[in-house]
């Protein structure tokens, strides 16, 4: 049984970085963490998000799954649950997967919105992406 209250973090896998995003323990406000470099042959992005759990008493882990417009998983998507599978592993909390189809594209808007561009918006463009993963899983899980 998932906890109701808590903090959780939301992850955006990509085949170069992960966007690490986290709540508050009410639930209400996803903010931005960090992105960690992505490792899949060593698995230092996988350790590095279990010591985030750790540092911060997270109590679940809620992954996008970046399914292909017709719902299908691809090659990002099969990368996806791999690395779900890899912290359901390490990790002793629960690990969801929820739908993050158009989260980079709304991310990549959202900061050149702001006049984030270029460099600067590749730096934090996955953190933006995993905020409204979990934000999108907050606001669903709460009925709003």
């Amino acid at each position: 049984m998932t906890p109701t209250r808590g903090r959780r973090l939301g992850i955006d896998v990509g085949a170069v970085r992960v966007g690490v995003a986290m709540c508050d323990p009410d639930g209400i406000l996803a903010t931005p963490v960090e992105t960690v470099p992505r490792d899949a042959e060593g698995g230092a992005d996988v350790r590095r998000i279990a010591a985030l759990v750790a540092e911060h008493d997270v109590v679940g882990v809620v992954l996008g799954l970046p399914r292909n417009l017709r719902g299908e998983d691809g090659p990002a998507a099969v990368a996806a649950r791999e690395f779900a599978a890899a912290l359901e592993a390490g990790l002793d909390i629960p690990v969801e997967l929820t739908d993050e189809r158009m989260t980079t594209v709304v991310a990549t808007r959202q900061l050149a919105g702001r006049g984030v561009r270029g460099r600067k918006q590749r730096a934090v463009i996955d953190q933006q992406a995993a905020v409204a993963i979990l934000q999108g899983w907050l606001d669903t899980t709460r009925g709003t």
